[in-house]
Parts: C-alpha cells; sequence; structure tokens
C-alpha cells in the first residue's frame, strides 16, 4: 500500500504523527488487509479490505470498526479504534486505525526462548479469551445489535450455500455432500453469545510470556452458538498425523509436542463454560466446510487477477484438499 497525499492529509486532520508515511503489511491474514504505518516516530495500524471483488458482509471494515469499539469496555483484550474513514477518495476503499498492539501471533514457529511453559500459557489464554468472550452479557454490552440470537446456525448454512454456489469455480461435489450432511445433522444451540467467526490461534497475539495480548480480526463476529467458535478454534487446531490443508498451513505451531491435544483444548472450554461437547464434531465440520467455502471465493479472486497472494494460487488444489477433510470429518461424526 502506498500512502498517498490524501491518507497523509487525513493523518493530519487527527494529529496522527507528522511526515512521511512509511507502510508495510503485517499478519498472515488472506481477506481484510491489515498495514503497519509509521509515521514521526509513531505506530499505528491501518485494516482494509482487499483488492478485487469482495464480500459485502465479510469484508466490512466499518462494520469490524464498530465490533472493536462495543468490545473496548468488555474483558476481552482488542486494539484501540482511533478513527474510521468511508471516504473513498483517501486510500480507495472504506478502512479503520487501531493503536498498535505489542505482541507476536504464533503460526509456524514459536517466538525465541519459549518453551513449554510459555506454550501451555498460550494455549491456555486461547480458551480463556474463548471462554470470557462468550460469558460477556449481550445486552449490557450492546453486542447483541450485531446479529440476532435465534436461527444462527441454519443463517450460517443457508449463507455458504449462497456463497458455494457464488464462489464456485469448478464442481465441487464433496462440498455439497458436506452441506447436506450439515442440514440433516443440525444440533440445537445451547446459548446464545458473542462469536467471533474466525477464532484460531493465528488471530491472537502474544505477550512475551505467553498471555493473550490481543484478540483480532473480527470482521465475521456476529451474534451465534458459542460452540461455532470452538468448533473453528478445534478445526484449525494442527495436530501431528494431520493431513496438510490450506488452514491447518496457517497453524503449524500446534503440531510441536509442547502443545495440547484438540481434546485438551475442548475439555478446559466445557468444564469453564457448563455446555456439552456431544456434537462438538458437527461444529468442526462446519468449520472445514466454511473456510473451503471462503477460501473458494479467495480463489475466484486470484484467477481473476484480483490478487498475486500466492497463498491463493495455491488453493487450486488446496480447496478440494480442504473439502475432503470436511468430508472425511463428517464420516467420522
Amino acid at each position: 500500500m502506498i500512502a498517498g497525499p490524501a491518507l497523509l492529509s487525513y493523518l493530519d486532520e487527527l494529529g496522527l504523527g507528522s511526515g512521511p508515511v512509511e507502510a508495510e503489511p503485517i499478519g498472515d491474514g488472506h481477506s481484510n488487509l491489515t498495514y503497519l504505518l509509521r509515521r514521526g516516530g509513531e505506530r499505528f495500524v491501518l485494516r482494509r479490505p482487499p483488492a478485487g471483488t469482495i464480500s459485502r458482509s465479510a469484508n466490512d471494515v466499518v462494520r469490524e470498526a464498530r465490533v472493536l469499539k462495543a468490545l473496548a469496555g468488555t474483558p476481552v483484550p482488542v486494539p484501540e479504534v482511533l478513527a474510521t474513514c468511508e471516504d473513498e477518495d483517501v486510500i480507495g476503499v472504506p478502512f479503520f486505525l487501531a493503536g498498535f498492539v505489542e505482541g507476536r501471533a504464533l503460526v509456524v514457529d514459536l517466538p525465541p526462548r519459549w518453551g513449554a511453559e510459555e506454550a501451555k500459557r498460550a494455549a491456555d489464554g486461547a480458551v480463556e479469551a474463548l471462554l470470557t468472550l462468550h460469558a460477556i452479557d449481550l445486552e449490557a454490552s450492546g453486542l447483541g445489535a450485531f446479529g440476532l440470537p435465534d436461527g444462527y446456525l441454519e443463517r450460517q448454512l443457508r449463507r455458504f450455500s449462497g456463497l458455494l454456489e457464488e464462489n464456485a469455480t469448478r464442481p465441487l461435489p464433496q462440498l455439497d455432500r458436506v452441506g447436506d450432511w450439515l442440514a440433516a445433522n443440525l444440533p440445537p444451540t445451547q446459548v446464545a453469545a458473542f462469536v467471533h467467526g474466525d477464532f484460531r490461534l493465528g488471530n491472537l497475539l502474544f505477550d512475551n510470556r505467553g498471555d493473550v495480548s490481543a484478540v483480532l480480526d473480527w470482521e465475521m463476529a456476529t451474534t451465534g452458538d458459542p460452540l461455532a467458535d470452538l468448533g473453528y478454534m478445534t478445526a484449525m487446531w494442527a495436530e501431528e498425523g494431520d493431513r496438510q490443508t490450506p488452514m491447518t498451513e496457517l497453524s503449524l505451531v500446534t503440531k510441536l509436542p509442547l502443545f495440547p491435544r484438540r481434546s485438551e483444548l475442548a475439555r478446559r472450554y466445557a468444564e469453564g463454560s457448563g455446555l456439552a461437547l456431544d456434537a462438538l464434531p458437527w461444529y468442526q465440520v462446519l468449520a472445514l466446510w466454511k473456510a473451503a467455502i471462503f477460501l473458494e471465493g479467495s480463489y475466484r479472486r486470484y484467477r481473476a487477477g484480483a490478487s498475486e497472494d500466492r497463498y491463493f494460487a495455491a488453493l487450486d488444489q488446496g480447496v478440494p484438499v480442504l473439502a475432503a477433510a470436511a468430508l472425511t470429518r463428517a464420516a467420522s461424526a
């Protein structure tokens, strides 16, 4: 991203730094894009939609900024929103600015000098962050305004079935079969909570001790079924022996023996939430199915020339692999 005169003027109006701006992409995100801005010794973060055709619901950064502002008064650690800009004349798309949070995301390897204690602390912190999020009072926090508590799972199936038709660049019969299985085995929702929608280790920042310093990427957040988040986190938590998919590529670090297994994460969540996890495999299948459909949309953007992301290029084979993983998980469930 090039910081042009319009962005400089916008930052001047806000009193954010002075002089020229250095901008560099940060994070492993492949949907909405995140940039670190350095200006006059100060650091800020700019969050914007990707280039090319986007999903209005999934890539709505203005809504994401509103979610972050609502979460600011809760125990969930999130970046501070400094400004939201809907004027596309500034950088060509809507965006928001947030305060920079020190920390490191865990994707492929551990930070220097980390050992078993820090890895365990990070895993425990991830589960605790999820429990904290799901315990927030929807009405008192105002988060209940971001979605309807009833019918969340049904809406997810309708929405992603529609996205599959919209995103598909080739026949994907395995995803059709998984969608049919999900509809036929729909579990009842036990409680309503605010859900992140993309809760995985790579969307958390950790400090040097292994404590969670921020939860990032709230573009999919809404009111819904909290087990959808647990299903997503555990489905994306890579273990030794797992077949590699485009999603486990984003959490290879959890294959290290220092990290607990998926079953241990689920047990800790069950103890903290009091929810029954009999249907957790269904939610894990849902997570894999949704991820495959969403990534097929990313592959469509790549094929259309709207992105040069090498991760998207590999989705030619990666999406069918993820679809097969979803079907295998459904069969074993």
